[in-house]
């Protein structure tokens, strides 16, 4: 009798991708991590309100790819419970947009998205994004939802720690999110510089790339003396 398959946890946080950079290059470092050759991926442009323009820039991207796109809609939703439970689960990598951390979580848990995101990661679909697209799986964030960059003590909690994303990319994104982790507000976690992005496995960081000559992806805890510290990752060149 065969041994049942073992199904890795998988996070990839993204500093880029499709609605930000030219080349791809993210992109197709995300798609060379899905556990197959041809992966479904969906695509939930939720914390931008379902955005028509980002949407298409989705389909626009990864139809020529080697891959089979969809879009998952909210504002207007269009399957039932058990559908979709039934699309969620059959994909392989759930691709989250970049909005707002705080509106998109608050939808995922009207519609129970939430719930099976969290069954899809334990079935060994690859869960990734964007901005609050990264934010949404820590068990905290760094986050402009709420207007004044602030911290967010809220997320699904499938990465531990938190998440600041933009952290070269927004002026005060570095010292405001420093300042959370020093104090407590929010735990240790995971900064990314634009251009760069980290995948976890089992919710240790595994690889971390860059695009970007000195983009870096770091991880910040507080230092003991009410401050923080920042270790930049080892990170892998992408390149053509």
């Amino acid at each position: 009798m065969s041994a049942a398959p073992v199904r890795r946890h998988r996070l990839a946080l993204l500093g880029g991708g499709f609605s930000t950079d030219p080349d791809g290059l993210l992109d197709d470092w995300l798609l060379g991590h899905a556990r197959t050759a041809r992966p479904k991926v969906c695509f939930l442009p939720t914390a931008s309100g379902d955005d028509p323009g980002y949407v298409e820039r989705f389909l626009e991207a990864f139809r020529p790819r080697d891959c089979v796109p969809s879009v998952l809609p909210l504002f207007r939703r269009e399957l039932g419970a058990a559908e979709l439970r039934t699309f969620l689960l059959a994909q392989d990598v759930v691709y989250v947009g970049g909005g707002s951390t705080a509106n998109l979580l608050a939808v995922w848990r009207a519609h129970g998205v939430d719930r099976l995101l969290c069954e899809a990661y334990d079935g060994g679909t690859l869960l990734c994004g964007i901005s609050a697209g990264a934010n949404c799986w820590a068990e905290g964030s760094h986050t402009d939802s709420f207007g004044p960059l602030t911290h967010l003590p809220d997320g699904l909690g499938l990465l531990p720690g938190s998440v600041c994303p933009h952290y070269d990319g927004e002026p005060g994104r570095r010292p405001s999110y420093r300042a959370a982790v020093a104090d407590g507000a929010l735990p240790a976690g995971w900064a990314l510089e634009d251009g760069t992005g980290v995948l976890f496995e089992g919710g240790r960081a595994a690889e971390a790339v860059t695009r970007v000559p000195g983009a870096a992806v770091y991880r910040v805890t507080p230092d003991g003396t009410g401050a923080a510290a920042e270790r930049p990752l080892p990170a892998r060149r992408l390149a053509r």
